[in-house]
């Protein structure tokens, strides 16, 4: 299982790649990005880089990485979860709204 919540990034190219840990962020800041000069890409590298050599925080570095693929345009919406979407269908079935 993987430590963080899955992200789809589309690189300029148009491939895409789930990235859902450290390793796979490094992976994908490999890819083609719009502009790896940008100050939030170049932290993003490093703060990865710092997380795998163990003195950074995961969580920090992956948060590095979601912020500068979202301002590059590369993050690619996610499709609900199989399981909200049958609680989607239950509720429309019953026709009534969830208590507040």
């Amino acid at each position: 299982m993987s430590r963080f919540l899955p992200l789809t990034i589309r690189f300029v190219s148009g491939g895409t790649m789930v990235v859902s840990s450290i390793a796979d962020a490094k992976k994908a800041l490999g890819g083609e990005w719009k502009d790896k000069k940008a100050p939030d890409y170049l932290a993003a590298a490093r703060l990865v880089d710092d997380a795998m050599a163990g003195i950074c925080r995961p969580a920090v570095a992956f948060a590095a990485f979601k912020k500068a693929a979202a301002q590059q345009g590369l993050l690619r919406s996610a499709d609900p979860s199989a399981a909200l979407s049958m609680l989607d269908a239950l509720w429309s079935r019953d026709g009534k709204s969830p208590p507040d």
